[in-house]
């Protein structure tokens, strides 16, 4: 297996690979891989010549220092389950230095509104450090296809926007939500979860999946009700925001319903913050 630390010896390799037409897949990842991610390289190896997956916390999409400090950074542990999915497998390892050169700084950018909404109000400058660093990585790895997970959801509708803003040469490819047996979405921040409280968080797509039935039969307010009530039952949690958004716009869904609506969700369990979404059509 292949591990890069610096772009130069990266973009040298994929250059050859380039020349002989082979497609390149890219999945990028902040580390701290489990299933889900593994099941995006499995696309990935499945659909193209080469993968590239990169691995790296980047610091610009925090706006919590906290958050960053004890985000899981498990790189031996990621490679063996890379290989594990293909021994193949390009591993884009970088330091922050590497990335941005002294001036750990994000870029502005608009992306049509989608960055107001949800993660956006919440996050303050979220998005900004999503935009810059996935356009760095793009730009060094010019891969044919990349591959994002739907729990990410708006991340991935704002990457599409990245990606169309600045005519970047890639398909974007939406991978469905990889849970665990209970439920519960699978997020690198998991693993700071006791197994107590990864137990007590089955109860988010519960309520989701609950949430759905209830928004199709009696509609969107009857659904906000019954998630702030079904959470009043359980102290450990608290609820930043519960939404019903297009899909399309990430703006409120309109009474009329056109196009697909999607419920989305930040809470906390005990100061560790988890999101999740459904699809309601």
């Amino acid at each position: 297996m292949l591990i890069f630390n610096n772009k130069a010896g990266l973009k040298a390799l994929l250059s050859e690979h380039k020349k002989a037409n082979a497609t390149i897949g890219f999945v990028p990842t902040m580390g701290a891989l489990h299933k889900g991610h593994l099941s995006l390289l499995e696309a990935s190896a499945a659909n193209n010549t080469i993968t590239v997956i990169s691995i790296f916390v980047n610091p610009t999409q925090f706006n919590n220092p906290e958050d960053l400090e004890k985000y899981p950074r498990t790189l031996d542990d990621d490679v063996k389950k890379i290989q594990s999915v293909n021994e193949n497998i390009i591993v884009f390892a970088p330091t922050v230095d590497e990335m941005y050169e002294g001036r750990t700084q994000s870029g502005n950018f608009e992306f049509g509104g989608l960055e107001n909404q949800m993660e956006g109000s919440h996050r303050p400058g979220h998005f900004d450090g999503v935009g810059t660093i996935v356009k760095k990585l793009f730009e060094i790895v010019e891969p044919d296809n990349a591959y994002f997970g739907e729990k990410d959801f708006q991340q991935l509708q704002i990457v599409r926007r990245l990606v169309k803003n600045y005519n970047i040469p890639v398909n974007i490819v939406g991978c469905p939500i990889s849970r665990e047996p209970n439920g519960l979405a699978m997020s690198s921040r998991n693993q700071r979860l006791t197994e107590q409280e990864r137990n007590e968080a089955s109860v988010i797509y519960k309520i989701l999946a609950e949430a759905k039935t209830i928004y199709r039969n009696e509609g969107e307010d009857a659904a906000k009700k019954y998630v702030s009530t079904a959470f009043s039952g359980h102290p450990d949690f608290m609820v930043e925001y519960f939404e019903i958004a297009d899909e399309e716009t990430l703006l409120p869904a309109t009474a009329a319903k056109n196009g697909k609506q999607r419920a989305f969700i930040a809470v906390y369990i005990n100061g560790i913050r988890l999101i999740d979404n459904i699809s309601l059509n």
